[in-house]
């Protein structure tokens, strides 16, 4: 039996009928200060409103921007449950609103020198996740950087935040033709998803998606959907050097209200648009399966 199959064996060994597979919301950002992170704490905060049960794995390596914004230090991350013995409730911080948050650590980045055994450890405490959480964030480092490419192309959707500085959308169009020439990119399996950050006038999101949409369609053949803007807001910045959320410190900010549609929107998709849920587990083994 190759590692291949062993890999799908843990998988199905590790899967839970009982209960829907969590939806893997991937937020990523052609280059750094768009308000990525921000969007994802955001949308977790707004989907706990709701109800949902919420998880953010902050695969931003080095930065630590989710536990910067919650104003929370994790005491363990990802690779304390890989080398440590930790097990996954162990690993997970809980923010406001019992939003809870993994710090990846330098646990991911070093998939390719895994064992069997930890991998084994890692779909076994990852598959937990999909009875832990309705929806799990994972919010991404910005750019083309291959830790990227890798949580990207394991994604079946991708929420990419942009702005409209054409730095921005450049190095959005760069990331978008990055992915699409991954060899392990499906364009079929994989829906991608514009959010536009820091606008000025209403309507000029929509504007800033049919400009990058038409384009990548033209060159790229990647096929993309809108899902809102958001505003330039003041309340928003003061809740930053506040370390909150603005949908929980200034609720009725325009800021806040606009992310509170966009999670409407996810929220209310038909059945059909989202039913090709990989779960955690699954979804962590896409990556290991490109690392290797």
């Amino acid at each position: 039996m190759d590692q291949a199959e062993q890999l799908r064996n843990l998988i199905k060994a590790n899967s839970r009928p009982q209960r829907p597979l969590a939806r893997v919301l991937t937020v990523t950002s052609g280059k750094g200060g768009v308000g990525k992170s921000n969007t994802s704490i955001n949308l977790a905060i707004q989907f706990r409103k709701m109800g949902q049960k919420v998880i953010i794995l902050d695969a931003d390596f080095g930065l630590a921007n989710i536990e910067i914004m919650f104003g929370a230090v994790p005491k363990h991350n990802l690779s304390d449950l890989i080398y440590k013995g930790k097990n996954i409730k162990e690993i997970i911080t809980w923010g406001p609103m019992e939003v809870g948050f993994i710090s990846g650590g330098s646990g991911i980045t070093g998939l390719s020198n895994l064992t069997l055994d930890n991998l084994r450890t890692i779909i076994q405490s990852l598959s937990q996740l999909d009875e832990m959480a309705d929806t799990i964030i994972v919010d991404t480092g910005a750019g083309i950087a291959d830790s990227v490419m890798e949580f990207l192309v394991a994604s079946s959707e991708i929420l990419l935040v942009t702005t409209p500085e054409p730095t921005s959308i450049t190095d959005s169009y760069s990331l978008l033709k990055a992915l699409s020439r991954h060899p392990q990119f499906i364009k079929e399996e994989t829906r991608i998803k514009l959010v536009a950050n820091k606008i000025q006038k209403p309507g000029d999101g929509k504007i800033l998606y049919e400009k990058l949409s038409t384009v990548a369609g033209k060159y790229l053949k990647t096929p993309m959907e809108y899902l809102g803007e958001v505003p330039e807001d003041s309340q928003l910045s003061r809740a930053v050097m506040q370390q909150k959320p603005v949908s929980m410190e200034f609720p009725r900010a325009r800021s806040a209200q606009a992310y509170e549609q966009i999670a409407a929107i996810l929220t209310d998709m038909p059945v059909e648009e989202t039913d090709n849920r990989r779960g955690m587990a699954s979804f962590f083994s896409h990556i290991f399966n490109i690392k290797r």
